[in-house]
């Protein structure tokens, strides 16, 4: 779950975030979103991890069950990865309810994954940052903080964190669609699902 207090806020039956959820769009007639015109009752669980990437603190939140994709038996391992890069100002905690509603109407059947931008949230104090001998490429990207180091930054982050060969579909919201743009000009092999 959330440690940082905000697993009152975003758990079910919470009057901070009510989620009266209908996705009923055009937009969102993909089959695995069927008419959604309930709350969410059940628990849904959200984990929390920063991590280092390009050197950078970095928080990520997974919901559902699958935390690490990479060591994950390849048996039990989900299929596809749903993916969401943040707008301004980057903080992931904001589209926990998305994710939830997003979980629950796929069915629980993919994780999803929520990441901050590069420097714009910090580790609460005595909070584990995990750490890979991956991230070598911390001194390649100069500006990690500008456009270009934030795409090279979730860039990183996909060839470290999740397998090569699992399907990704990625949701950008605001400058987070640029950045999903840019990562498919930059990285035509990540197996991008329309």
């Amino acid at each position: 779950m959330v440690s940082f207090g905000l697993e009152s806020s975003f758990s079910s039956g919470s009057t901070a975030f009510p989620l009266p959820l209908k996705f009923v769009t055009p937009a969102l007639s993909y089959p695995g979103f069927l008419e959604m015109d309930t709350e969410i009752k059940e628990e849904i669980p959200v984990h929390e991890e920063f991590i280092l990437c390009c050197g950078v603190e970095t928080q990520v939140l997974k919901c559902g069950p699958w935390t690490d994709l990479i060591n994950n038996q390849r048996g039990t391992r989900p299929k596809l990865l749903i993916f969401i890069i943040p707008g301004n100002p980057g903080f992931p905690a904001f589209y926990v309810p998305f994710a939830k509603a997003l979980y629950s109407a796929t069915k629980r059947r993919f994780p999803i994954w929520i990441i901050s931008h590069a420097g714009h949230v910090l580790a609460p104090r005595g909070k584990k940052i995990l750490t890979t001998s991956e991230d070598s490429n911390a001194e390649e990207v100069k500006d990690i903080y500008g456009l270009r180091g934030q795409v090279e930054h979730k860039l990183a982050f996909l060839r470290t964190q999740v397998p090569k060969e699992m399907k990704l579909v990625i949701i950008g919201h605001s400058i987070g669609s640029y950045f999903s743009l840019e990562i498919l000009k930059h990285a035509p092999e990540l197996p991008v699902s329309p």
